[in-house]
């Protein structure tokens, strides 16, 4: 096997290389960039549910599915533990275009916490895939940091 000129430099002072092991690769993003990930993007998607399935909440339901995959596996390692926080926030911002409700704010309210209730399977369901995505890579993240100090 060959080493290239970026395997043999030694990585800056202070700064955490290991990503995890073997995976997808994509962003890292930190806390605070992966609640606006998530947020915007449950945000397009509950428009672009709104626009070509007529606000379908099944539709939007599945949608969140894989953003909440790519939110845990692209945070960063230290930030791991924020993603099953900020994903049921996006959920509910993403929600806003695809709940029904009448007129003015306490209409669009109605409809928003109705719609938290009525698509909470979908919900728990993201947001415990993401859980199990985090907690098995900061495991992985804890033995590696105690095995190369």
């Amino acid at each position: 096997m060959r080493r290239t000129a970026d395997a043999a430099r030694p990585a800056p002072e202070g700064r955490e290389t290991w990503s995890g092991g073997p995976g997808p690769a994509g962003p890292r993003l930190t806390g605070f960039g992966s609640g606006l990930f998530c947020a915007l993007a449950m945000l397009l998607l509950g428009c672009l549910d709104l626009l070509l399935f007529g606000a379908s909440p099944t539709v939007y339901g599945v949608l969140f599915l894989p953003v909440c995959v790519l939110t845990a596996l692209w945070v960063r390692d230290g930030d791991v533990l924020t993603a099953p926080v900020v994903l049921p926030i996006a959920f509910a911002v993403g929600l806003l275009p695809v709940a029904e409700g009448g007129g003015g704010l306490p209409g669009r309210l109605v409809g928003l916490v109705t719609g938290l209730a009525t698509q909470a399977g979908w919900l728990y369901s993201g947001t415990l895939v993401a859980g199990a995505l985090v907690l098995v890579r900061r495991v992985r993240w804890i033995r590696h940091r105690r095995e190369h100090g």
